[in-house]
């Protein structure tokens, strides 16, 4: 392998999946017979599931050069993942009359930690054996913040402009994790505090919209600059995404889209499905007229409508498309592939076997597929249905053993010479 491709900037990391099913809140009073309300127990809605597989596979292509707007996709994630949390988070407010943080950022650090370790370890080790001495360095310098869920704004505030100069950065697409910890760190606090007793969806849904308009207003505030990065990367700024679908979580949004008739809700999701794929194909890039000027917001507040009425028509024509099997299964290694898919999209060299454009793009999907699945299996189910080795004393020193692993790998991987070798300017250049 070579570092010698320049792929799409490694724009939209997919959040990574808020749990192994999509779950429906329930409203803490007793739900009428026919509401969304009373049919929001623990049920598995496999469309959201397609969804989250259609996002990811824009994102590969948007990376690959392929699809202008595919980065789009991590808006998608957002919003999943705001609405898929705080879900949960309601419903054991409604169940318990309070919310376990403690238990709740365990189930999160179990979920997605173990797979972010070894991927980072994997990287390492694979841009030592087969990156140029400059990626190696940004590898080295980026890693810590990685670990701290702060990648984002470490290149804010090195000005490491996400536009132009992440192409030599095979860390450079796990901006999106930092945005989605630190929601997760913030948001349940609210959720916990503003979520419980009668009026407690009310109450978290007013602050869920107000706080995605305040969103929106610091991204058209800041998203006017030469570098966009600030705007793109910035967990304030971006938070009106993850915002959105909470706000579609509450029962106030699900009871008003419970009323939309099931012929009419199919056809609509049918018109999202639509404008939401045209929008992924038509954008071109940061210089697409209005991203930052409410594109974005447009496009998550679309990607909110269309997860409330998947969640209540689910067996709709739009839900049957977005939960076959293909995007479903996609969706399931969404998380791991996302994370391997940009490490190998940069390490490989810019023709496979002779061959470049899809072919090397057929290549690094497979690759990244394998590699994702190897990881889910291997890493990601085990801990997360806490098999043996993942429980008790076993797990506490299998994360004493991991963090230990990280850290060695780290320290033991020989800095480069900053003057050997040069950096690729193409890399340097956004396509």
């Amino acid at each position: 392998m070579s570092s010698s491709t320049s792929p799409q900037p490694p724009h939209p990391s997919p959040p990574p999946p808020a749990s192994a099913s999509a779950i429906v809140p329930g409203s803490h009073r007793r739900p009428r017979r026919g509401s969304a309300a009373g049919r929001s127990r623990a049920t598995h809605i496999a469309p959201l599931d397609g969804l989250r597989g259609l996002a990811v596979f824009a994102v590969l292509l948007f990376h690959a050069g392929h699809l202008g707007g595919g980065f789009l996709g991590v808006d998608l994630f957002f919003v999943l993942s705001g609405f898929l949390i705080t879900g949960l988070l309601l419903r054991e407010a409604a169940d318990r009359g309070r919310v376990g943080l403690v238990a709740f950022w365990g189930r999160r650090a179990r979920r997605l930690l173990p797979a972010l370790a070894v991927v980072g370890v994997g990287t390492l080790l694979l841009t030592w054996a087969f990156g140029s001495p400059s990626t190696l360095l940004f590898a080295l310098e980026d890693a810590p913040w990685v670990a701290a869920q702060a990648a984002n704004w470490h290149f804010i505030v090195e000005q490491i402009g996400y536009w132009n100069a992440s192409g030599s950065r095979v860390f450079a697409h796990l901006w999106s994790i930092g945005v989605e910890w630190q929601f997760y760190l913030v948001w349940p606090l609210v959720v916990a505090c503003a979520g419980r007793g009668r009026g407690g969806h009310r109450r978290v849904a007013v602050l869920a919209g107000v706080g995605a308009l305040v969103s929106l207003a610091l991204m058209l505030r800041l998203g006017g600059a030469v570098d966009t990065t600030r705007a793109y990367e910035g967990t304030d700024t971006r938070a009106f995404s993850l915002l959105l679908g909470a706000l579609a979580a509450t029962a106030p949004v699900r009871n008003l889209v419970a009323r939309i008739p099931r012929r009419v809700a199919d056809g609509v999701c049918a018109g999202l499905v639509c404008g939401i794929g045209a929008a992924w194909v038509l954008t071109d890039g940061q210089n697409a007229p209005g991203l930052f000027r409410g594109g974005l917001f447009v496009h998550s507040l679309a990607a909110a409508l269309l997860i409330a009425l998947l969640a209540q028509t689910p067996d709709g024509r739009a839900g049957r498309l977005a939960g076959s099997a293909v995007p479903r299964r996609l969706g399931e290694l969404s998380y791991s592939l996302y994370l391997w898919h940009w490490p190998v999209y940069l390490l490989l060299p810019q023709t496979v076997l002779g061959v470049g454009g899809w072919g090397r793009t057929a290549f690094a999907i497979g690759v990244s597929l394998l590699a994702a699945w190897l990881t889910k299996v291997w890493v990601e189910d085990p801990v997360r249905f806490r098999v043996r080795w993942a429980t008790g004393r076993r797990g506490l020193f299998a994360v004493v053993a991991a963090v230990g692993v990280a850290v060695g790998v780290w320290a033991a991987v020989p800095q480069p010479n900053p003057g050997a070798g040069t950096v690729d300017v193409g890399r340097l250049t956004a396509p």
